[in-house]
């Protein structure tokens, strides 16, 4: 990531330079998505340093979801990119500036080589970290608004057409929305705690109600810290006859783990369903003091309604 970050930084000053010389939209376009690589490098590298602390008192979890955060951030920045470049090319359609197709042609061939580069170094980690993926992602993206530049450079060399330039610009940032909407929507389900795009919750359920010695199962939770850590909780009611350290846990976890890639499991082993087997969300979080006072019977005295106000406690002699 340290070399595609260098590699994208150089190559960002080139192409701004050269856009603004060349009076190039498709040129600013390319380089604005170059200036989100660089930021989505820069972070991703700041992520994955703090994601590697150590954990501690206050953060039980370490901090690797801050990983998440950034490949989140990353993401809002394409979509700015992406509106500005075609409220840009909006406005220069009503008046298109004389543009050089040479200048562009060659910065554009430039940038493609770079791109390349740069791609071959994070494709190794695409698939095991979503920040990876998104700098990755938005280093593709570039690779194909340079092809998209040097397209459109070579046709308003031939025709004389330089409308094709502002064009070619809200092409590029058409394509990349689909695969950033995929990147925000990957980050938000992590940060909302959802089951992981991967995992398959119905298939889960079925292989816990399939180890022998469980009755039913309840209160199954299924999410991910960040990229490839994902969790496990939920509560097993278990025949009484089936010892639950020696046979349903070991196996649990034994098809947990060969199935889904799911190690880090919480389960908790019960004779009876406990009060959270309705499923019911606010059941799940009801407070100690809430549990307490239902479970146990407890109800509030409460005063007679009169519109008489309560009478003063007597003063002791």
């Amino acid at each position: 990531m340290k070399i595609a970050l260098g590699l994208t930084f150089a190559f960002l000053l080139v192409e701004l330079a050269g856009g603004i010389v060349t009076q190039s939209l498709a040129l600013i376009s390319d380089a604005a998505h170059m200036l989100t690589d660089v930021a989505a490098l820069a972070i991703a590298l700041v992520a994955i340093r703090v994601g590697r602390r150590a954990v501690d008192a206050r953060r039980t979890f370490g901090y690797a979801r801050f990983e998440i955060l950034a490949a989140a951030f990353n993401a809002l920045l394409l979509f700015g990119a992406a509106v500005f470049i075609v409220y840009e090319a909006y406005r220069r359609l009503k008046q298109p500036p004389d543009l050089e197709p040479a200048g562009m042609l060659a910065i554009a061939i430039i940038g493609l080589l770079v791109n390349v580069a740069a791609m071959k170094v994070l494709a190794s980690g695409r698939d095991e970290s979503l920040n990876v993926k998104g700098a990755y992602l938005e280093v593709w993206s570039d690779m194909l608004g340079s092809l998209g530049v040097i397209l459109g450079a070579v046709i308003i060399k031939v025709t004389g057409y330089d409308w094709v330039d502002s064009v070619v610009a809200v092409l590029i940032g058409l394509w990349v929305l689909p695969r950033t909407w995929s990147l925000l929507r990957s980050s938000v389900n992590i940060l909302l705690e959802g089951v992981p795009e991967d995992v398959d919750l119905e298939a889960v359920r079925d292989t816990l109600l399939a180890v022998p010695g469980v009755r039913s199962i309840h209160d199954l939770h299924i999410w991910a810290l960040t990229s490839g850590k994902v969790s496990l909780t939920v509560h097993v009611v278990n025949d009484e006859t089936v010892g639950a350290e020696k046979s349903i846990l070991p196996e649990i976890r034994r098809q947990l783990a060969g199935r889904f890639g799911i190690t880090h499991v919480t389960v908790q082993c019960e004779h009876e369903p406990c009060h959270q087997s309705d499923e019911d969300t606010a059941e799940h979080f009801r407070t100690a003091e809430q549990v307490f006072r239902t479970d146990a019977g407890w109800r509030p005295k409460i005063r007679p309604a009169t519109d008489a106000p309560p009478e003063a406690p007597r003063r002791r002699r």
